[in-house]
């Protein structure tokens, strides 16, 4: 099977041929449909993650067919349309685990799909079951695919930070993740204000729901989410720390700042502020499997499907690359193997 891999941090994916895995007991074998290209993977390329391992075949939005189970496995059955995320696996039986939020498990080492388990790069990929969720009918496997990051790491964000209807949200970014949020905040019943560098994403952010647009460019994000009445939630969904710790202070009292982004410096903001105003900071990791079937389901019922730029295999380097520089300006790209 054609896959690519990150042998070493800072080297390029390369695409080499791999033997088709075998599903071993309590696995299951996915022929990939599609593999988003999510920023994850440039964190992974820069060396990031403490957990992460090379050479690894990266990628976490999968959408596929199950195509084998292993030994011990009745379901999903073979031909099922299924999807899987972040989340490879999980020790089983810690608290966490225990409650079904496997994503916080302290039982065993991360297990990261694509960071230190091979992902979705690759025609085939082997998952955890109980990690492989079967596509609710009539999801397309391809425009659907970042569903199972950017989606359930905004659709989880938004309810475990309290986002309800009438809540005021603002949204920091308008890349993958920012955007995700912003529709799911929207189909809440939330007020959204979307906060950017420019105006460049304007139009496409208030046709999406947005009632209030901030560039910060042109006003500081603080200031002008005060002059909006102020945020119950603030959601950083960019690359970086510093971009949230700016729109800290518009934040009503009782307010939450949550970071779904960020980068590798600490967050800093003034202690009497979180106590005078019963703020708080938090963050919140992708989902375990009931949270991305929710997701799912939510998507589905209100018509949230991302907007994606089909590509083959081979262009995955270089638009990975372009990813890592700044220089990708396209819609989410995902790999199709179709």
């Amino acid at each position: 099977m054609r896959s690519a891999v990150l042998s070493a941090p800072g080297k390029p994916l390369d695409i080499v041929e791999r033997e088709v895995p075998e599903p071993g007991p309590g696995e299951i074998l996915v022929k990939v449909t599609a593999c988003g290209m999510c920023f994850s993977e440039v964190n992974h390329l820069r060396g990031h993650y403490p957990f992460g391992t090379f050479p690894t075949v990266p990628g976490h939005e999968i959408s596929g067919v199950v195509a084998a189970l292993g030994a011990g496995v009745g379901w999903p059955e073979v031909g099922t349309p299924v999807g899987t995320g972040w989340i490879y696996g999980s020790c089983g039986h810690c608290d966490q685990c225990a409650r079904g939020d496997q994503i916080l498990c302290t039982g065993a080492p991360k297990q990261v799909t694509g960071v230190n388990a091979d992902g979705g790069y690759a025609e085939y990929f082997v998952g955890r079951a109980g990690f492989v969720t079967p596509l609710p009918d009539g999801l397309d496997p391809v425009a659907g695919a970042p569903l199972m990051c950017a989606g359930i790491t905004a659709f989880n964000g938004l309810r475990h930070a309290g986002a309800v209807a009438g809540s005021k949200v603002a949204v920091l970014g308008t890349g993958g993740v920012g955007t995700m949020a912003l529709r799911f905040a929207a189909a809440m019943g939330a007020r959204v204000a979307v906060v950017s560098r420019s105006r460049r994403a304007e139009d496409e952010a208030r046709g999406f729901g947005a009632e209030h647009f901030v560039a910060t460019a042109e006003q500081d994000p603080a200031e002008a989410l005060r002059a909006w009445g102020g945020a119950d939630l603030v959601v950083n969904t960019a690359p970086d720390t510093a971009t949230g710790v700016a729109a800290f202070g518009g934040l009503r009292p009782g307010g939450t700042l949550l970071y779904l982004g960020m980068g590798a410096e600490n967050v800093s903001v003034p202690p009497a502020a979180l106590v005078m105003n019963r703020a708080r900071v938090m963050g919140v990791p992708s989902g375990s499997p009931h949270d991305l079937r929710d997701t799912l389901a939510f998507a589905g019922a209100h018509g949230i499907i991302p907007d994606v730029t089909p590509i083959p295999l081979d262009e995955a380097p270089r638009v990975l690359a372009a990813m890592d520089d700044g220089t990708y300006d396209r819609a989410r790209a995902a790999i199709t193997f179709q």
